[in-house]
């Protein structure tokens, strides 16, 4: 639903949204008031992107911290391009598995809509990463026998890579109504994409001016957050971001034979009987 904004001037302050090609009319949409309402966790994860990227045009995907968004979890993902206009899912909430009736982390995210809206949302994922911009997908899920009516919302927000290029995404797809008879595919009912622009005012830096911090730059700043945490909480073993920590490994001592008893080699036949030798 679009409102005439009569009045003229720049409506779409705050969290709201242009739709393509609106921008300079004085339209407004309303849409994003009632989505609001209706996916919280779309509102909520793009309220957490907003304060992680600050100044700087794309926030890094290391700077991502589950603890953060744990009630957007069950809805999250995380996207890798690997080809133009192609994402394949890196993580994923447990809501996506549902809707699929199977794990898909590794699957291209286009396999969770029907066959002739791919193309859209192919497009709509290559302007997130190439503006980069972020997107709105206003969904509908596929009808059929056990299949009842469901809406849907998918959000994608570009990330930084460790090497600075924007390949990743922060996605949220939440969905009203029954899942019933999985897997639930989607059609595209509205698009919204909106050009990520740096706020006026913003210091003369590299980060500030939208160019991710680099690899050495976020290491720099990784080892000097430690540094006070555990100054201030004692040393932690907790990861950041989606990471896991390293299994330790600890060798067991070698085995030694008692002392005056000579080593034995034990043989065991392909029918099961054992038998001992003297070395």
């Amino acid at each position: 639903m679009l409102l005439d904004n009569k009045a003229g001037g720049n409506s779409s302050e705050g969290d709201g949204v242009e739709h393509q090609g609106d921008s300079g009319r004085g339209v407004v949409s309303l849409m994003q008031y009632n989505n609001d309402i209706r996916f919280p966790a779309v509102h909520a994860l793009r309220r957490y992107w907003d304060d992680l990227r600050g100044p700087r045009q794309v926030p890094a995907r290391a700077e991502v911290d589950p603890r953060a968004i744990e009630e957007t979890l069950e809805y999250a993902f995380i996207l890798e391009r690997i080809a133009p206009g192609v994402g394949r899912f890196r993580l994923a909430g447990m809501h996506l598995n549902e809707l699929m009736g199977m794990e898909v982390r590794g699957m291209p995210c286009t396999s969770m809509f029907m066959p002739e809206h791919r193309a859209t949302l192919s497009r709509a994922l290559e302007e997130v990463f190439a503006g980069p911009s972020t997107a709105l997908l206003t969904l509908s899920g596929e009808r059929g026998v056990g299949r009842p009516p469901m809406d849907g919302q998918m959000l994608l927000l570009p990330l930084a890579s460790d090497f600075g290029d924007v390949t990743r995404a922060l996605g949220c797809l939440c969905t009203i109504g029954p899942i019933g008879r999985a897997p639930r595919r989607f059609t595209v009912k509205d698009e919204v994409v909106r050009p990520v622009r740096i706020e006026a005012g913003a210091p003369d830096s590299a980060s500030a001016l939208g160019t991710p911090l680099t690899r050495e730059e976020r290491l720099r700043q990784r080892r000097e957050a430690e540094k006070i945490r555990a100054r201030v909480d004692g040393v932690s073993d907790t990861p950041d971001g989606f990471a896991e920590p390293a299994p330790g490994f600890t060798p067991a001592a070698p085995s030694r034979a008692t002392e005056g008893e000579k080593p034995r080699l034990r043989l065991v036949r392909s029918e099961g009987e054992v038998v001992d030798h003297d070395e």
